[in-house]
């Protein structure tokens, strides 16, 4: 099982996860929804796409597009359709 949690809070939690780049994707299902939140921030990569952000919220405070996913990934990347991933400060482990 693999856990995304940012101060103390879990955020996610699969046995479903895909490996790109050395994050995990996990399935958008497996994300508490009431802890996440779209942004108008886009980024592109090369070979996935163009990438959207969601903002993590936990108990009052803010973690700006500490989550990403690619809303229609290019064909190379396309394991990752319907998957979020995390990074600035998100803790992802094995549990």
């Amino acid at each position: 099982m693999i856990r995304a949690t940012w101060n103390g809070t879990v955020i996610a939690e699969s046995d479903d996860t895909v490996i790109v780049e050395g994050n995990h994707y996990f399935p958008l299902a497996s994300v508490d929804p009431t802890l996440i939140r779209p942004t108008d921030t886009h980024t592109v990569c090369p070979w996935k796409g163009t990438a959207s952000y969601y903002d993590i919220a936990v108990d009052g405070e803010t973690n700006a597009d500490a989550a990403w996913y690619y809303p229609t990934p290019k064909a190379a990347a396309n394991e990752i359709t319907g998957r979020v991933a995390f990074w600035r400060g998100v803790v992802v482990e094995s549990v």
